[in-house]
């Protein structure tokens, strides 16, 4: 009888597994009717023509973005940025560009080394006035861009105005496949370690990361200093590759979880390593994201690493390219990743109901777990350092100066003033402006136009709003006044204050222009206080082995 209970229990389990299947089928099947009838009557009855590819378009990716913001639609027009994104490939001159405020033009802002912008004598600060004969003027970055790119071996001329010599110039420009470098620099520093500054997770840079490891350990290296920071990830494998460098043949590095079974994956170590007892420091910020985290996230789990810096973005989402008609794609979240202590490090849940929306994980729900030697680590959130070390913070003068680029240019004015009364300048590792050349830059300032918001007279005013609000505003009336006039901003005072991190940007571009990306990495690990500690860290052997050291195990099961 207990037999023909359970079965009879199991049927009818059965049965409600596929009448809920055949609903969902059937709403599935009823919305995409429902889709299709709406298209056809506004396509046929609608006031104005519609464009379909814009229409059904935005329709698409306003359904997508109410899932998460990694699920994205390709059409067919939008091929090459992907491919870009998967590969870091594409065909074109090879050269950041930037818009120009003051000029209204675009203009050469970072030739890459040993690429065909670089090749044909295209410098820092050259103004770009046509290509092929189409004039630029007013044209903006997408614009100018898309003209520079094409099919690699086409020829086009580019005509360009040099500001140091003041003439117009024409080159015949071959685009080629432009490989963004992964790696900007590595070497050996003169404490002994290596540093290592990985970029992108493109593809090959397992391979280029093995082969700078080898060629530096070759050359006597004690310790490395493996730079992930602003590094926003890429290939899942090659993540695999780079932990593959540090650690045994047929370690598992990370697991893919999802609905569809057979796309589960385990990804484990394919080859014999290049070191296992080095000493290796792992540099993280909240710019480190997916494979970036997977690497540090997996080098802290089997203890081969210390990582040190701040907490990681927190990106634990695997996605997958499907293929669609007529030769567009979808990036689709199909997996969550798991490192091996287990845990998932995805920061944010997000709800499909409602339009969409998005909940950071709070830390008092955070799950806890351990590393091998039994060492507590936490899921979710991102990956923790086991030694926080913040940046320097940007000055707000800093900030407005480099980043929001005001009206007269002039920090662009300054660098490409300078590098033409400078055919040569000192090693990357070694340069900076001297005493009297900030001073130039400094009277330059001076005397423009430019203007600043002090943070501290921005806070100020929010105080001041908040005391109005409460009614203490009246009786403080003459004190909110005198400090008013003492944090009224001085530009020469703030200039000098923070003349450090002003020069650190001066440098680090001029640098660029003469030394490319691995001269810029080179010159910021003069001053780069995360890299110090990192390198202080490698030295300090005994302090390194502790932080790694086994917990005992009533404390690990804790």
């Amino acid at each position: 009888m207990r037999k023909l209970i359970m079965a009879v229990t199991l049927w009818l389990a059965a049965i409600g597994a596929v009448a809920q299947n055949d609903d969902h089928n059937f709403d599935v099947a009823k919305n995409l009717d429902i889709l299709n009838a709406i298209y056809k009557n506004l396509d046929m009855m609608y006031v104005d023509t519609l464009n379909p590819d814009e229409v059904v378009g935005n329709a698409i990716n306003s359904m997508l973005q109410g899932l998460d913001p990694y699920t994205v639609y390709y059409p067919e027009d939008k091929q090459k940025d992907l491919k870009m994104m998967l590969t870091g490939k594409y065909a074109g001159i090879g050269a950041l560009i930037r818009y120009n405020y003051k000029l209204g033009r675009v203009c050469i802002d970072e030739p890459y080394e040993n690429m065909p912008a670089a090749e044909v004598g295209l410098r820092k600060g050259d103004i770009i006035l046509s290509i092929d004969g189409e004039d630029m003027t007013k044209k903006n970055n997408d614009y100018v861009s898309e003209h520079l790119r094409g099919e690699s071996g086409t020829t086009f001329e580019l005509k360009i105005l040099r500001p140091s010599t003041k003439k117009n110039m024409k080159f015949k420009v071959t685009r080629r496949i432009i490989q963004l470098p992964s790696i900007p620099y590595y070497g050996i520093q003169a404490n002994g370690f290596g540093y290592l500054n990985l970029y992108s997770f493109t593809e090959g840079c397992g391979k280029e990361v093995r082969n700078a490891i080898i060629e530096m350990k070759k050359n006597g290296m004690k310790g490395l200093v493996l730079d992930l920071r602003g590094n926003g990830g890429g290939s899942e494998m090659e993540a695999v590759n780079v932990v593959n460098c540090f650690v045994p043949k047929g370690q598992l590095v990370v697991s893919n979880r999802g609905k569809v079974k057979r796309m589960n994956h385990d990804y484990k170590t394919t080859v014999e390593p290049v070191d296992t007892v080095m000493p290796v420091v792992v540099l993280v910020n909240g710019s480190s994201a997916s494979a970036s985290e997977i690497t540090s996230g997996a080098l802290q789990d089997l203890d081969r690493a210390v990582v040190m810096g701040t907490k990681t973005y927190g990106k634990g989402l695997v996605q997958t390219m499907v293929d669609l008609p007529y030769n567009a794609q979808m990036k689709l979240t199909t997996n969550k990743y798991y490192i091996p202590s287990g845990r998932c490090i995805q920061k944010v849940t997000y709800r499909h109901g409602n339009g969409g929306s998005a909940e950071a994980v709070a830390d008092s729900v955070v799950e806890g777990f351990h590393t091998a030697n039994g060492r507590p680590v936490k899921g979710g959130g991102g990956i923790e350092p086991e030694v926080v070390v913040k940046p320097d913070s940007l000055p707000n003068i800093t900030y407005y100066l480099a980043a929001m680029r005001d009206s007269d240019e002039l920090v662009h004015t300054f660098e490409i003033d300078y590098i033409a009364k400078h055919p040569t300048i000192a090693p990357a590792s070694e340069f900076a402006l001297t005493d009297a050349d900030y001073e130039e830059f400094k009277q330059r300032v001076l005397n423009s136009h430019f203007k600043y918001d002090a943070m501290s007279a921005k806070s100020l005013d929010d105080l001041e709003k908040l005391a109005k609000f409460e009614g203490y505003y009246d009786d403080a009336k003459a004190e909110f006044d005198a400090l008013r006039k003492k944090l009224k901003p001085n530009l020469a005072k703030d200039l000098d204050f923070n003349k450090e991190s002003i020069c650190e940007i001066l440098n680090n571009d001029i640098v660029a222009a003469y030394y490319y990306q691995r001269g810029a990495v080179q010159n910021t690990l003069r001053t780069d206080k995360q890299v110090k500690a990192a390198f202080d860290l490698l030295a300090d052997a005994e302090r390194y082995q502790q932080l790694l050291k086994p917990q005992p195990k009533d404390k690990a099961k804790s």
